[in-house]
């Protein structure tokens, strides 16, 4: 690297599922994104940072870029357009086990504008159903001369020569961000993405997009325990039924397994009080919309 410091806004794109919080995660080193299997997990912008010798980029990991006439969807995208026009660089991820198709084809032309500050990760080359040549015929076709990084964002390989390129390819600029930092969340915001992430891994259908978390308080007791107090909010009765489970399984499931990765994420024990509430149709509400997705 040149004797002058680097840093770099990096927008991360791609289609829902294709790997974008899973890259980020392995990138920075720690759970910087909630991660399942379900599209549309990601709901913010969420800053990963990492920080190396010489360089610092702050990685913007978007929502999947998805067209849908949903107030939900069309927030979701706007956040993405966004940040693909702010950033310094744009960091398209392709996944190797889908056909690209007409969707991969509208988030082509979408980053296309953005070319000469677009870098490309080929992700999941590890999986058995991987096809690399149609991935990379199809960016040499849409995006001719990015350059593309064949990859694994789930074991991590390749993952030090794409990180190696976006910081040569990082204008000169300072550290925003202390060494240590890998992400600038907000504890109270870390605690509602874990607790939201165990609803997307143990319910299936509409449930998962049916919820949000909503923050009420917390406090610290004399031990040093953080006790987080909120609502999970579901448009429905029946979510409601499916969310607190027979004789309340399924929201102690949730909130066990959330307590356990909050113990790996912070210093401190964090206890949880979850409360299942219904509040109908409100995806369709521009005031709580705006309040989620920013």
């Amino acid at each position: 690297m040149e004797n002058v410091h680097k840093s770099a806004f990096v927008a991360v794109v791609g289609r829902p599922s294709a790997g974008k919080s899973t890259l980020v995660n392995a990138i920075c080193g720690q759970k910087v994104a909630i991660v399942s299997p379900v599209p549309q997990t990601t709901r913010n912008t969420v800053r990963g940072i990492k920080t190396g010798d010489g360089y610092q980029l702050v990685f913007l990991d978007t929502p999947g870029l998805h067209d849908s006439d949903k107030s939900m969807n069309r927030r979701l995208r706007d956040l993405a357009v966004h940040a693909l026009r702010d950033a310094d660089l744009v960091l398209y991820v392709i996944d190797t086990t889908r056909p690209p198709g007409p969707e991969e084809d509208a988030i082509a032309t979408r980053v296309a504008p953005f070319a000469s500050k677009i870098l490309v990760a080929v992700n999941k080359i590890d999986a058995r159903e991987s096809d690399v040549p149609t991935a990379r015929r199809f960016i040499e076709e849409r995006l001719p001369g990015a350059p593309a990084f064949d990859l694994s964002a789930e074991q991590g390989t390749g993952v030090d020569a794409l990180v190696a390129a976006l910081a040569e390819a990082s204008p000169p600029g300072p550290a925003y961000y202390p060494a240590e930092f890998y992400t600038d969340q907000e504890p109270v915001f870390r605690i509602a993405e874990t607790i939201r992430e165990k609803v997307f891994l143990h319910t299936r259908n509409e449930v998962p997009h049916a919820v949000y978390v909503e923050y009420q308080s917390h406090h610290k007791l004399d031990d040093g325990t953080l006790v987080y107090e909120g609502d999970l909010v579901v448009e429905r009765e029946t979510q409601k039924g499916i969310l607190i489970g027979s004789g309340g399984s399924m929201i102690r499931l949730i909130r066990e397994e959330a307590e356990r990765d909050l113990a790996d994420i912070f210093d401190y024990p964090v206890r949880l009080s979850i409360k299942v509430r219904v509040q109908a149709d409100w995806k369709k509400d521009e005031r709580i919309l705006k309040k989620l997705i920013q």
